[in-house]
């Protein structure tokens, strides 16, 4: 039903699905989309520049687009920086939102996610962004339908000279056809990329426009630089010649003064002279050009990344360095937002429209760094709010981590499952003459009765905690047996309950990993505080009873 439909774009023109596999506005030496372009930027003054910049403003773009390339292949700096500018965002990732939960939504947003994953995406993006410098660009879409399907296959650049407006607002975008006449740009068939440097109409609002005065500028005083170095970069010469000398003579030494400067030697009489004099204030004369330029680069590098700090390295400290770089990535994130906008309007949406038709919502792409989470934070406090109660979307959760879904018969992390006696006796070994079966239901006796299973040591259990604690730090008598006799009589309450079942779950345990386990199944509501408290006081007794100990063999 979508192959039917009558579809129009944001201007309001139909799609002509029979020219959508064509090449369109592509440049051609035999028609009025020529590749070859004047060099306006040779011999530029104000007054050139001046009228260049007039004609735009009047809807004739040619000579401004032209020197804008001009300017980026001749100046280095401003080549680098609109560079940087524009590789920060081609290169950021790309993600892929789905308009809803909804099956068809998901197929839509896939379909989009394949086609993101294309290598030359990048590049195409970088191009997309000339826009920046020349204040628009459009760059043409080349679809494919071989198998019956519509697919972007390639977003070409166009040179932007064949782009006019409609004299009426100097908004609407039109294109020199074959013929030279001013036509309307054909639906889906480009994306038209404007990010403005200031607002008005699109010929005033590029990069360039402010580059190209201080590139002027900057030409100037690199020419007078060089003369300078050449002229004033080395000893003046003077020629002197004897009273009486003839016109001849004259000439002669006049040659031999000018070829010293490119030569570095001439020929004279003996009875001429050439003294060399040289200046005393030239290394001053010289950085006034070289600070001249770098005033210059440096104003060129605040229009294009709103600071210098990342290209001039005049940061003036980390504090400096961080705010300039943080005004740097408000600008990318700006960039990035509006080119998402872009490529949503001028190439998703028209091809889910060719594809399926009008739809009430559309899969979005965006292109960002991704925002760092804690995840470690984010898990601890679903944690706490699910054991209140509170009911938490689990797909939520898995994208917020980056987990997908199961697959069928995947192989799956779960809880451990709560050790119980029956395992226990499973682990315990077979007593003589002992079956498992019989092992089981004895083990379970055992350990319902309190009772140690056949080996294991019971003397400790016997004695109670409290004797191994203070057998342990102390003799009776002695200071530090009176500290243990008080944390003895501290313990029972913490430990006597548990000292029995973890001799039989170590007894039990095959392993050092089954021996935790059994202590996490057997004692899920252990008070760690308070342990934790029982250890702290042990220790301190521990410590304190080595200190009398030693004091008393030094008194000794």
């Amino acid at each position: 039903m979508a192959r039917n439909l009558i579809l129009t774009d944001r201007w309001g023109y139909e799609v002509d699905r029979a020219s959508l596999t064509r090449d369109v506005g592509a440049p051609s030496l035999s028609g009025a989309r020529s590749p070859l372009t004047s060099y306006p930027g040779d011999g530029l003054n104000p007054l050139r520049l001046a009228q260049i910049l007039r004609a735009a403003d009047h809807g004739d773009p040619v000579r401004y687009m032209e020197l804008a390339e001009v300017i980026e292949e001749r100046d280095p700096h401003y080549l680098g920086v609109i560079g940087t500018r524009k590789r920060s965002v081609s290169q950021l990732d790309i993600t892929v939102e789905a308009a809803s939960d909804d099956a068809h939504d998901g197929k839509l947003a896939d379909m989009v996610r394949d086609w993101v994953k294309r290598d030359e995406l990048q590049q195409e993006l970088f191009h997309i962004l000339d826009c920046l410098s020349k204040g628009y660009s459009a760059t043409a879409i080349i679809w494919d339908h071989s198998e019956g399907q519509y697919l972007p296959k390639e977003l070409a650049w166009r040179d932007p000279r064949i782009i006019r407006f409609a004299r009426h607002d100097l908004a609407r975008p039109l294109m020199l056809d074959d013929s030279g006449r001013e036509v309307p740009l054909p639906a889906f068939r480009f994306v038209f990329a404007d990010i403005p440097a200031k607002s008005g109409i699109l010929l005033r609002a590029g990069l360039a426009r402010v580059a190209m005065w201080g590139w002027m500028f900057k030409a100037f005083t690199g020419r007078d630089w060089a003369i300078f170095t050449q002229t004033y970069g080395q000893p003046l010469r003077v020629g002197k010649w004897q009273p009486g000398a003839s016109e001849q003579d004259k000439a002669t030494l006049f040659r031999a003064v000018a070829n010293i400067a490119g030569d570095c030697a001439a020929l004279i009489p003996d009875t001429m002279s050439i003294d060399f004099i040289e200046s005393k204030s030239i290394g001053q004369s010289g950085d006034l050009y070289e600070k001249r330029v770098n005033h210059l680069d440096q104003q060129i590098s605040k229009a294009v990344l709103g600071q210098t700090a990342t290209t001039d390295a005049i940061a003036g400290g980390h504090a400096v360095g961080r705010e300039h770089r943080l005004v740097q990535e408000d600008i990318e994130g700006a960039d990035a937002s509006a080119l998402s906008a872009i490529i949503n309007r001028d190439v998703i949406r028209p091809w889910i429209q060719l594809e399926f038709g009008p739809q009430k919502r559309y899969p979005r792409i965006r292109i960002g760094r991704p925002k760092t989470e804690d995840l470690s934070a984010l898990a601890t406090a679903v944690d706490k709010m699910v054991r209140l109660g509170m009911e938490i979307e689990e797909g939520e959760i898995r994208a917020r981590f980056g987990f997908s879904e199961p697959k069928p018969g995947a192989r799956l992390l779960r809880v451990a499952a709560p050790v119980s006696t029956a395992d226990l006796a499973g682990s315990a070994p077979l007593g003589e003459g002992e079956d498992r079966a019989s092992k089981s239901k004895r083990v379970s006796g055992e350990i319902k009765r309190g009772q140690g299973l056949p080996g294991t040591e019971t003397a400790l259990q016997a004695r109670g905690p409290s004797a191994a604690i203070s057998g342990g730090l102390g003799a009776a008598g002695d200071p530090a047996a009176d500290l243990a006799d008080q944390l003895a009589r501290a313990a029972p309450p913490v430990i006597d309950g548990m000292i029995g079942q973890i001799e039989l779950m170590m007894n039990a345990a095959g392993s050092l990993g089954e021996f935790r386990q059994m202590l996490l199944a057997g004692f899920p509501g252990l008070d760690a505080q308070a342990m934790a408290e029982l250890m702290a006081e042990a220790f301190l007794t521990a410590d304190l009873a080595g200190r009398l100990d030693a004091d008393g063999r030094g008194d000794g």
